[in-house]
C-alpha cells in the first residue's frame, strides 16, 4: 500500500513538473526538460538539472572542435564527429522498439536511441552552439534541418547524421508508401516543440499497448493530452484502454467527448456500440 501511495505522488511530481515546463516551451532548454520530465514518471531518480547539464557539457565540447571559420557544413561535420565518432551515439536498429529508446535520459547514457529522441540531442547541441535547427516530423523517420540561409539539406541523425536532399527524402516517402509521390513537401515541414514531444509520447503509448502495459500507456497519452488538450483519437484510444482496465466511468467521459469532438468519425457507430457496453 505504501508503496503504491509512493509510487502515486511520484509521478503526481513528475507531471507537474512536465506541465509546468511545456509552458514554457519557448524558452532555450525547455524542450530538454520537458523530455526529462517525460522519463522521470518511468525513472523517478532521473535529476533534470544533471542531465541539462550534460548537454552543456557536450555542446562546449563541440564548439571546441569547430574550426576558425565555423561555415554551416562544418558546423554540421562537427556535431556528427563528436557526436557518433567521440561519444559513439548510434540508432538502436536491433531493439527498435525497446521503450529505453525514447526517454531522453537513457538515450544519454546508453548512446542508443530512435530517429526523434537522436535529433533531439542533436538540436540540444545545435541550439547552444547557436546554429538553428529544426525537427522535420517525416513520417515513419524524424529527421532534422539546418535553419541557415537558403540550405536545402536535411540530417539524419538515426544514420549517423548523414546529410540528405530533396530528392533522398522523396526516395524515402516513395518506398515508404510504396508508390510515386507528385508532392511530398508537406511531409517534410518543421515540427514544433509540442508536436515532437507528442510524437515521442506516441510511440510509447504504442509501445506499451503493444506490451500490454495499458496503465503506463494511459499515462503517455495523459501527456499528449496536455499538449494537445483536444485530440480527439487521443480522447479515443483512452476512453478504449481505461474500458479495457475497467475504469468505466472514466471511459465514458473519454468515448463521449470523442463524440463531441468528432461526431462524423467512420467508427463513430463502433464507439457508440461500446458506449452501451458499458455499466453503470
Amino acid at each position: 500500500m505504501r508503496s503504491r501511495l509512493l509510487k502515486s505522488v511520484i509521478m503526481s511530481i513528475a507531471r507537474q513538473l512536465f506541465q509546468q515546463a511545456i509552458q514554457q516551451l519557448d524558452q532555450p532548454h525547455h524542450l530538454e526538460r520537458a523530455a526529462l520530465c517525460v522519463a522521470l514518471e518511468e525513472y523517478p531518480d532521473v535529476d533534470v538539472e544533471e542531465y541539462v547539464a550534460a548537454l552543456d557539457v557536450m555542446a562546449a565540447e563541440a564548439e571546441e572542435r569547430l574550426p576558425v571559420e565555423p561555415y554551416p557544413l562544418k558546423i554540421i561535420q562537427t556535431i556528427n564527429h563528436y557526436l557518433y565518432e567521440d561519444l559513439g551515439f548510434q540508432g538502436n536498429v536491433t531493439q527498435y522498439y525497446d521503450p529505453r529508446n525514447s526517454f531522453l535520459n537513457q538515450v544519454i547514457d546508453r548512446r542508443l536511441g530512435i530517429p526523434i529522441t537522436l535529433s533531439l540531442v542533436y538540436l540540444a547541441i545545435a541550439q547552444r552552439l547557436q546554429f538553428p535547427m529544426v525537427g522535420i516530423g517525416m513520417p515513419g523517420h524524424f529527421l532534422i534541418r539546418p535553419v541557415v540561409g537558403d540550405m536545402d539539406i536535411y540530417v539524419d541523425p538515426f544514420n549517423q547524421g548523414e546529410i540528405l536532399f530533396q530528392q533522398d527524402c522523396r526516395d524515402r516517402l516513395e518506398q515508404l508508401f510504396q508508390k510515386p509521390l507528385d508532392s511530398y513537401t508537406e511531409f517534410l515541414q518543421p515540427v514544433s516543440s509540442r508536436q515532437l514531444l507528442a510524437r515521442i509520447l506516441t510511440n510509447l503509448k504504442v509501445i506499451y499497448i503493444n506490451h500490454k502495459e495499458l496503465s503506463k500507456a494511459v499515462a503517455a497519452i495523459d501527456r499528449i493530452l496536455l499538449l494537445f488538450p483536444d485530440a480527439p483519437i487521443e480522447r479515443r484510444d483512452r476512453g478504449v484502454l481505461k474500458y479495457q482496465l475497467g475504469q468505466f466511468n472514466a471511459a465514458r467521459d473519454d468515448l463521449e467527448a470523442y463524440l463531441l469532438l468528432a461526431p462524423t468519425a467512420n467508427d463513430r457507430t463502433a464507439v457508440r456500440q461500446l458506449l452501451n457496453r458499458i455499466p453503470f
